[in-house]
């Protein structure tokens, strides 16, 4: 089975129980943004809509790259356009000098901050590998037609 683009099905969940703050928020105690990660999972891999939390299953190994991922720059805020809420981290995720030979071809997008690193969503992009040079992810426009998250 391969990996499936889709957003937890968990996710949801958790955000009607206030679980994740992209922004600021005045809900919760802390009133200060979670911490989102970006994880690389190799092609072979099974995530989808039922992943619940970040693993090492998967994951993709090598030279320059660190089990967990990368942290997402989180300066945007949650915003919205007409009925569709969306958010998109304000930085590319980007990895530097790795070799990585097995096929990867996903990034999940999990909750650092919360306790189980809560999963947020899964996105698959064409098979890569890397062999001593960089790698990049580019976040798309945050708006609500090309936000990362979008919740019409």
């Amino acid at each position: 089975m391969a990996n499936t683009q889709a957003l937890a099905t968990s996710f949801k969940v958790d955000l009607l129980n206030g679980l994740h703050a992209f922004g600021a928020s005045v809900i919760r105690a802390a009133t200060t943004k979670d911490t989102f990660y970006g994880a690389l999972y190799v092609a072979t891999a099974t995530l989808g809509a039922a992943t619940t939390a970040y693993s090492v299953t998967g994951e993709v190994a090598g030279t320059g790259y660190t089990a967990g991922g990368a942290a997402f720059t989180n300066v945007n805020a949650p915003a919205s356009t007409g009925t569709t809420a969306y958010w998109t981290p304000s930085a590319s995720l980007t990895w530097t000098t790795v070799t990585l030979s097995t096929a990867f071809d996903t990034v999940a997008l999990y909750n650092f901050t919360a306790a189980g690193k809560n999963a947020v969503g899964v996105f698959t992009f064409g098979s890569q590998t890397v062999t001593a040079g960089n790698f990049s992810l580019t976040m798309p426009t945050n708006d609500s037609t090309n936000g990362l998250i979008r919740l019409a």
